[in-house]
């Protein structure tokens, strides 16, 4: 029992900033997803709540809702709400690469996500497939925001490269600063990896290699983009400049 209130039931996942649990609120009644919070090297505390403040601003109907931070032993969880479905990561590896019209329609609502996120001022930082849940009627959510900045912050240490080096834009590989247009290469990532079941820099576990491939080489193309093909070019285009808004 988490905060004499939430009930584990089971992990969904896990990542760099924590687990995630499916719990039930016995307060409420309701299932909910609860995630502890672990601070990077170098964050305290006090920038782990204002990352979940910033989350909680967002409400939109294409990212995962934000309930509450509570403590328990002393421990930060994140309370947000519990979409049954799949991630767009499982999805793929599980039934093969998304027809055009099916891509387009779950990357369009990722994009009006991050339009709302990057109005109120806020970097997602780590969008990619295993961070957008497919749910009911087709329904996509953005979760974790767990590594979200601000756009003004400077919380992040120089040198510390945050996200998955797969979708990380060519600018953060080399240590430069998170920005809207690094999301919009991140959502271009996602894209590819949609439309051809794997990620645009191949798989495999030297992130070093990953980097430097995405610093040194030409962004990737696929021709089963069809008409999505403009939207892959200008999400993932080298120059930050030259990349298309959310919007």
């Amino acid at each position: 029992m988490i905060a004499g209130r939430y009930r584990l039931e089971r992990e969904l996942g896990r990542g760099a900033m924590g687990a995630v649990w499916l719990a039930t609120d016995e307060v409420l009644g309701r299932s909910v997803a609860l995630k502890q919070l672990i601070a990077l090297d170098g964050v305290s505390d006090a920038a782990v709540e204002r990352e979940a403040q910033l989350a909680a601003r967002l409400v939109h109907p294409n990212v995962v809702a934000v309930f509450d931070l509570v403590r328990d032993d002393d421990k930060p969880w994140l309370v947000m709400e519990y979409v049954e479905g799949k991630t767009l990561a499982h999805m793929v590896r599980d039934d093969g690469p998304l027809p055009v019209e099916d891509a387009a329609r779950l990357i369009g609502q990722i994009a009006s996500a991050l339009r709302s996120a990057h109005a109120a001022g806020i970097v997602h930082r780590d969008v990619k497939p295993a961070n957008i849940v497919v749910g009911r009627a087709e329904r996509a959510k953005l979760t974790d925001f767990g590594i979200a900045r601000g756009v003004d912050s400077q919380t992040t240490q120089t040198g510390q490269v945050t996200g998955s080096p797969a979708y990380l834009a060519p600018e953060i590989a080399t240590g430069g600063r998170a920005t809207p247009a690094s999301d919009m290469w991140s959502l271009g990532a996602t894209l590819f990896q949609a439309l051809t079941g794997e990620p645009p820099y191949g798989i495999g576990d030297n992130a070093l290699a990953t980097l430097y491939r995405v610093v040194h080489e030409d962004p990737p193309r696929t021709p089963l983009a069809g008409r999505l093909a403009p939207l892959l070019e200008h999400t993932m285009a080298y120059d930050p400049a030259e990349r298309w808004s959310a919007e």
